[in-house]
C-alpha cells in the first residue's frame, strides 16, 4: 500500500496483499512450494481491486483525490516533461508558492506549465498554503500565460485545489478580480490551452486556471464550485454530512462529462493514481498530447471560436 496510508474501503485489498507477501516470503526459504497458491490470491486480489474500485461512493472519490500520496503537479511535470525551469513571481506583490510554473519540453514541443501545487508533510503543506493561490498566484499564472501567447507556446494546466484562499489579505489584494481577470483573458489567450483536473477542483480556487480547450479529468477526482464539508456547513450547519453532500453535488467525473463540463475521463492504473505514479502520468501525458495535436490542426480562430462556445453551451438544458 502507499506507504502505510489505508482509507477504509481499501482494507480489503491491503489485507489481501499483506498476506500475498507473505506468502512470497515463506516460500522465498525453498522449502515450500506455494506458486499455485499465490497465483490464486494474485487473481482475487485483482478481481476484488477491480470491484472496489468500480463501484466508489461519490465521497470515496474525493477521498481518493485527497489522498496524501497522490501524484501532484511536480510529480507529473518529473513524469511527462524534460528540461522544465520554473519561472516565479507576478512582478506586482509576492511569489505564490501554491502554483508552479515555467516553461518545459512536453513530447519534443515546448509548453507553458502552470499547476496548483500541494504538499506532503506539515512544512511543506505551509510552504504550499496546502495548494490555495492568493490573488497573486493567479496574476502569476496569468503572466506565464502571456508569455506562453507571446512565444506561440501550448498551455498545460494541472487543477488540484481545495479553492482560493480565503483569507482577509488576499481579498485585500482583489482575489476575485484576480480570478475574473483570468477567466476573461484566458477565453482569448491565442494559443491552445489543456486543463487537467488531477485531484481536487474547487470552485473559484480552480477556475480562476480553469479555462481552455479540452477539459481533462482523473477518474478519481472531483470539480464543484464548493467542497462536500462548505456545502454541507451551508445546508446543515454539519460538516459531517458531507458524505451526502458529495452525492447532492454530483462532483464526480461521470457526472460532470454528463453535464458537459468536462470533455474526457482519464482511467487511472489499478487501485488509483496513488499507487502508480508514472503509470498514472503515462496516461494523461497520451490524452494531452492527443488533444494538443488535434488543437494544433484548428486556425486560432476556429480555436477561439469553440473555447468560447464550449463554455457557453454549459448549463444549457432542454425540457418539455
Amino acid at each position: 500500500m502507499a506507504n502505510g496510508i489505508v482509507l477504509d474501503f481499501e482494507k480489503p485489498i491491503v489485507e489481501l496483499e499483506k498476506r500475498i507477501l507473505e506468502m512470497r516470503e515463506f516460500a522465498s526459504g525453498g522449502s515450500v512450494e506455494l506458486n499455485s497458491e499465490i497465483e490464486s490470491l494474485e487473481r482475487k486480489l485483482e478481481k476484488l481491486t477491480r470491484e472496489i474500485y468500480s463501484n466508489l461512493s461519490r465521497w470515496q472519490r474525493v477521498q481518493l483525490a485527497r489522498h496524501p500520496k497522490r501524484p501532484y503537479t511536480n510529480d507529473y511535470i518529473e513524469h511527462m516533461t524534460e528540461g522544465f525551469i520554473e519561472l516565479h513571481g507576478d512582478r506586482g506583490f509576492a511569489d505564490d508558492k501554491a502554483v508552479v510554473c515555467g516553461p518545459a519540453m512536453f513530447h519534443g514541443r515546448k509548453v507553458m506549465i502552470v499547476g496548483q501545487q500541494k504538499a506532503r508533510d506539515t512544512k511543506s503543506k505551509l510552504y504550499r498554503n496546502f495548494g490555495m493561490m492568493h490573488p497573486e498566484g493567479y496574476r502569476k499564472a496569468m503572466r506565464m500565460m502571456k508569455l506562453a501567447e507571446k512565444f506561440s507556446l501550448p498551455v498545460l494546466i494541472f487543477i488540484d485545489t481545495p479553492g482560493a484562499y480565503p483569507g482577509i489579505a488576499a481579498e485585500e489584494r482583489g482575489q476575485a478580480e484576480a480570478i475574473a481577470f483570468n477567466i476573461k483573458e484566458m477565453a482569448r489567450l491565442r494559443v491552445p490551452i489543456i486543463i487537467s483536473i488531477i485531484g481536487e477542483g474547487a470552485s473559484g480556487g480552480a477556475l480562476g486556471i480553469g479555462v481552455g480547450d479540452v477539459i481533462l479529468m482523473m477518474e478519481n477526482s472531483w470539480y464543484s464550485v464548493i467542497s462536500p464539508e462548505g456545502c454541507a456547513a451551508i445546508l446543515w450547519r454539519d460538516a459531517a454530512m458531507a458524505p451526502q453532500a458529495a452525492e447532492a453535488l454530483k462532483l464526480t467525473a461521470p457526472d460532470l462529462i454528463e453535464l458537459g463540463v468536462i470533455d474526457r475521463i482519464l482511467p487511472e492504473p489499478p487501485g488509483g493514481a496513488h499507487r502508480d505514479h508514472k503509470g498514472a502520468a503515462e496516461i494523461l501525458a497520451a490524452a494531452i498530447d492527443e488533444h494538443l495535436m488535434a488543437i494544433m490542426e484548428m486556425t486560432t480562430d476556429e480555436m477561439l471560436s469553440k473555447r468560447l462556445d464550449k463554455f457557453r453551451n454549459m448549463g444549457v438544458y432542454y425540457h418539455d
